[in-house]
């Protein structure tokens, strides 16, 4: 064995643990899909207030009830059940794995109240179990809310007080405590109104729960000046939530119906023509390969992991950079310096790699970047067949996960920022720097690599499980390596990184333009 072969093993083995542990620490994790679900029911709320009024001859309530349905508080009631039952399922398996880890046999929820010497192991588990506990307290509110507007007081005065006598154990609960007891103050009879009722439901709720908190306040109040410009604002709020249900339902539905189409098409032609179909293009060709596994190895385990997941971490720490301290703003440079430190990185060590093979045979197409031919339909077409392959794998990982096993870290940043320059870094990031740089790497570079060792179908679906793994979510595992078969697919037909990067580009856009419509119609 000989000493380069040795040191890859070292980092193999160093990597392979480290990306183990993220992996298991974003088992305990939620799904963004969960948080977005709510998002949309929140939008969905605010839309209720629209009345669908009639102008221009035109009768806008079939479409209102088209895009918020017949029962949309119904719908939205057992949306928040399902999150809470889920959040509650969490928490019981937070709270076992932390008695397993205590010392000493205690009470879980007094563990989160009193100080007590828990081990570095506890330190992270302990935090996910407040965070977990004050989102359970969160939903409860929110459900009582929902559960009066329902005409259920009975059942919503229950459950504020249960927030009461939940918080008691808690640890940094005082805030949903106060909130707790405002909103039973409100619907009781008689009202009980505090002082700092309106403060409190300002800095607990938002959006369309704020809107019906305060609407109780100033009724009880007379306060009729502010219960007017209250309902003014929401009406405009419903408005613009309309549109941007339909921009996030209407435009994914008709992408998805259209890719429904294609596919029928694709598969079709392939089952007539055979060979001569646009699938059956370079279907078995695979490239003539002048480098060895070890090669394809330390491409990836030196630039892209030791990269990631050490060196520049580790250069930050040094430089004691922490995102943490960082507003969103600095979050997001963050984002988007970390990974440009990757990839150029990445494609150092790829470039000093296969330095001794150059110049490559241009017959070969490697790494080919053409703006002639039809990559541009290639990457559309692509983007939407993936709709709804990738839609169809996310609803059976749902079953599997149950809202669990992570998501990447830059989502829920995108979903809660409302800051104009963080939103363009993120996209610069996400739909710009990550197409370019994982197309390069996964398409340009793996796939037609492991042509060597494997049929190109074998290449697709190997290169698309480490795409999907380096993600670092178990629950993005299949979704992802679904999509990452579609880019494969589209590059090997092709030949043109330009049509994968494409698609790649299209599909992370997409996804922020949700994000960034659904954070802002929740707000």
């Amino acid at each position: 064995m000989t000493l380069k072969r040795f040191i890859l093993g070292v980092l193999t083995i160093a990597i392979l643990f480290i990306l183990s542990l993220s992996l298991i620490a974003s088992w305990n994790q939620p799904q963004i899909q969960s948080r977005l679900e709510l998002y949309q029911t929140n939008l969905l709320l605010h839309a209720t207030q629209w009345e669908g009024e009639t102008a221009q001859g035109v009768d806008f309530k079939s479409a209102r009830e088209t895009l918020i349905g017949v029962e949309p508080l119904k719908a939205a009631q057992k949306q928040y059940e399902q999150a809470r039952q889920s959040a509650q399922t969490t928490l019981q398996q937070l709270l076992q794995q932390d008695t397993k880890l205590s010392p000493t046999p205690e009470k879980p929820l007094k563990a989160t109240r009193v100080q007590t010497s828990i081990s570095p192991k506890q330190a992270p588990l302990q935090a996910s179990i407040q965070q977990t506990q004050q989102l359970i307290n969160e939903l409860d509110l929110r459900l009582g809310i929902l559960q009066v507007e329902q005409g259920q007081t009975e059942a919503a005065l229950k459950t504020w007080t249960e927030v009461n006598e939940r918080v008691q154990t808690q640890a940094n609960a005082e805030p949903a405590a106060k909130n707790a007891t405002v909103l039973i103050g409100l619907w009781s009879s008689p009202p009980r109104l505090l002082p700092d009722a309106q403060q409190s439901i300002n800095k607990q709720l938002d959006g369309w729960f704020r809107y019906q908190a305060l609407t109780r306040l100033y009724q009880l109040q007379q306060r009729e000046d502010a219960l007017s410009k209250l309902i003014a604002a929401e009406r405009e709020i419903a408005e613009q939530a309309v549109l941007k249900l339909a921009v996030v339902s209407a435009i994914p539905t008709l992408g998805f119906l259209i890719g429904v189409g294609l596919l029928i098409f694709l598969v079709g032609q392939r089952l007539v023509k055979g060979k001569d179909s646009l699938l059956g293009q370079n279907e078995n060709l695979p490239w003539s390969t002048p480098w060895d596994a070890e090669t394809i190895w330390q491409v990836f385990v030196v630039g892209f992991f030791l990269m990631g997941q050490i060196l520049v971490p580790l250069a930050f720490f040094l430089l004691k950079v922490k995102a943490s301290t960082f507003d969103v703003r600095g979050q997001s440079l963050y984002v988007l310096a970390s990974y440009v430190l990757v990839a150029l990185g990445g494609l150092l060590v790829l470039y000093f790699s296969l330095k001794a093979f150059l110049p490559l045979p241009q017959q070969e197409k490697w790494f080919q970047i053409d703006l002639s031919g039809n990559w541009f339909w290639w990457g559309l077409a692509g983007y939407l067949t993936a709709l709804p392959l990738v839609i169809l794998v996310s609803l059976i990982n749902q079953l599997v996960w149950r809202g669990q096993g992570g998501s990447n870290p830059l989502l829920p940043l995108v979903l809660e920022s409302q800051d104009g320059v963080a939103l363009l870094i993120f996209f610069l990031t996400a739909a710009v720097a990550a197409p370019l740089f994982e197309e390069f790497l996964f398409r340009g570079f793996l796939l037609p690599s492991l042509t060597r060792y494997v049929p190109v179908w074998g290449a697709i679906v190997a290169s698309s499980l480490l795409f999907a793994v380096a993600h670092l979510s178990l629950s993005e595992v299949l979704p992802l390596m679904t999509l990452g078969i579609v880019l494969g697919v589209v590059y090997t037909r092709t030949r043109n990184l330009l049509a994968p990067m494409l698609l790649h580009s299209l599909w992370n856009s997409g996804t922020l333009l949700s994000l960034f419509i659904l954070g802002s119609g929740a707000k």
